[in-house]
């Protein structure tokens, strides 16, 4: 049936399943928002900033696994949205994201905010193109779906002129069609794996976000305790394994190569699962692994594999059907005195491992704060972190163990940790959420909470305020000590403590009820308001009197 391309973009994301719609509308949009008031089966998610739409469409993406829709505004808003997107392609968020301009009989006029929107978008996504002809509109955004949906998956980009979708549509509806990665290794493959992994004895294991993708927790766990191995999280931002197995010894970090070194340079197996290796900002550039060092690398992304080190063995297959199958392999190829040994380092890592939210309390009150609320949230509840250097107490406290109930920051950007808690609350209602963030952090995108009062999203917002950007002095510490700099005043532009930043005032005026905690006697009263009932709350935690230190 003939009707306007407004109108059957809209169909096409209905019969894809896909409930909301996240953005901020512009004027070369207009049609297609207008035809959206007829469909009550999707629902605009209105943000005052793009940067926020990005925000909430990742965490709702990382919370679903499946596609979230989001709507720019031409040049403009694709600009504001590029950190964020580029945060997005670097977690493998599947985000369809659209944009309109104002027409393509306009094209060569270099009009009034013309921009190549292809060209801007592609840096920051897998897939990018403009639709150019009304006889291909839903051909190109069921492409896009596919290719933002196919691992390794990530956002993508459809520019949308006016006119295009203007004109009338007669294409077909049909749901995109999803292929399936679900694959293994050949029986040979797994063998030689097998064979690379046994006679261990100082065997490590590398783990990402791929494992989380994939559901190979499980997986992932036998196969350790098979090996009696260490596993160390890289790029690790969700629940790849139960951060208090005995075997889990942390996660590697973002910025400095040096950790990853130390952590893998006297291993002499490793095996590395649904990650690359490394992702610092400072890697190490020389080859952090023993020369003899036997290496098995399973991933999807065969980009990934070998990137920048060379492996043993690299198997581009799913982590859960090839981990699986390595485990049964490995049950009769391991000799008992590889048992025996991998039996030994399971025990003693139990035996060292320390009640971590006991060991980590210093008594402060970040610590204090963190100890109620973990002893009044449900079980199952589902923290987004981006509490930065407050992570390491929120860690201790409400640890990343259930698969899908835990999140942290990925990509860099700052400023995800309130979006993406709204994210995450809209695709699990019923659900507490609670998103960490830092002062800093927070005001890059503070405006998303107008969207979680306008729209009902009950998540809630803790603050951990130490008046600064504390990790960056952290970070020029460590630049100090590299290059023999005595310690000194941190740079002014790193202090946040003039003026005071009163989030509890500035999410009131938002319309988001909200309580400063300064001290011990006040945790207890503001722990129980937020979580009293299932609206927007924040908190403004004072970690630290904060000021310029030197």
């Amino acid at each position: 049936m003939a009707r306007q391309g407004n109108a059957a973009i809209i169909e096409q994301f209905i019969a894809d399943g896909i409930p909301f719609m996240f953005g901020n509308p512009g004027t070369v949009e207009q049609g297609f928002l207008d035809a959206l008031e007829e469909y009550d089966d999707l629902q605009y998610i209105l943000t005052l900033q793009e940067t926020v739409a990005v925000g909430i469409a990742d965490g709702y993406a990382r919370a679903t696994g499946r596609p979230a829709l989001l709507q720019l505004h031409s040049g403009v808003g694709l600009g504001n949205a590029i950190g964020m997107l580029y945060q997005a392609k670097r977690g493998h968020s599947p985000i369809l994201t659209i944009a309109g301009e104002s027409g393509v009989r306009y094209e060569a006029m270099d009009a009034q905010m013309a921009a190549d929107l292809v060209a801007m978008a592609k840096p920051v996504t897998k897939y990018a193109t403009r639709v150019t002809d009304p006889r291909s509109v839903l051909r190109v955004l069921r492409r896009a779906m596919k290719m933002a949906m196919t691992p390794p998956m990530g956002p993508v980009f459809v520019a949308l002129p006016l006119d295009v979708l203007d004109a009338l549509n007669t294409e077909q509806i049909v749901p995109t069609s999803l292929p399936s990665t679900r694959s293994a290794p050949a029986g040979a493959l797994v063998a030689q794996a097998s064979r690379l992994l046994t006679g261990a004895e100082r065997p490590v294991v590398l783990v990402g976000d791929g494992v989380a993708a994939s559901g190979a927790q499980e997986e992932l766990v036998r196969v350790a305790e098979q090996l009696g191995a260490d596993v160390y999280g890289v790029n690790y931002s969700e629940v790849n394994l139960d951060v208090r197995h005995p075997l889990y010894r942390g996660d590697l970090g973002h910025m400095f190569g040096s950790v990853s070194t130390a952590a893998v340079k006297d291993a002499d197996v490793v095996l590395i699962v649904g990650t690359y290796a490394f992702p610092e900002v400072f890697p190490d550039t020389g080859d952090p692994f023993r020369a003899d060092a036997r290496i098995v690398h399973i991933d999807l992304d065969d980009y990934e594999i070998a990137k920048n080190h060379p492996v043993t063995l690299g198997l581009v297959a799913d982590p859960k059907e090839t981990l699986s199958a390595l485990r049964a392999r490995l049950a009769g190829d391991l000799s008992e005195l590889d048992r025996a040994a991998a039996s030994e380092r399971l025990r003693a890592r139990r035996a060292e491992r320390p009640a971590a939210a006991t060991a980590a309390d210093d008594g402060s009150l970040l610590h204090a704060f963190l100890r109620e609320l973990a002893g009044l949230a449900p079980d199952d509840v589902m923290v987004f972190d981006e509490a930065l250097t407050a992570s390491g107490a929120l860690a201790a406290h409400l640890p990343g163990r259930r698969p899908g109930h835990w999140f942290s920051t990925r990509g860099g950007s700052l400023g995800v940790g309130i979006p993406g808690a709204m994210g995450v609350k809209l695709a699990h209602p019923d659900k507490t959420v609670i998103g960490f963030t830092g002062d800093g952090g927070s005001m890059y995108t503070f405006q998303a909470l107008y969207t979680a009062v306008r729209h009902g999203i009950g998540a809630k917002f803790v603050v951990c305020n130490n008046r600064g950007y504390k990790l960056l002095d952290h970070n020029i510490e460590q630049y100090w000590r590299e290059r023999d700099v005595a310690p000194h005043a941190y740079p002014t532009p790193f202090d946040l403590s003039h003026p005071d930043l009163g989030f509890a005032r500035i999410a009131e005026g938002f319309g988001v009820d909200a309580l400063r905690v300064d001290d011990h006697g006040q945790v207890g009263d503001a722990v129980k308001r937020m979580l009293a009932d299932d609206k927007p709350f924040l908190i403004d935690l004072r970690t630290t009197e904060g000021g310029h230190r030197g």
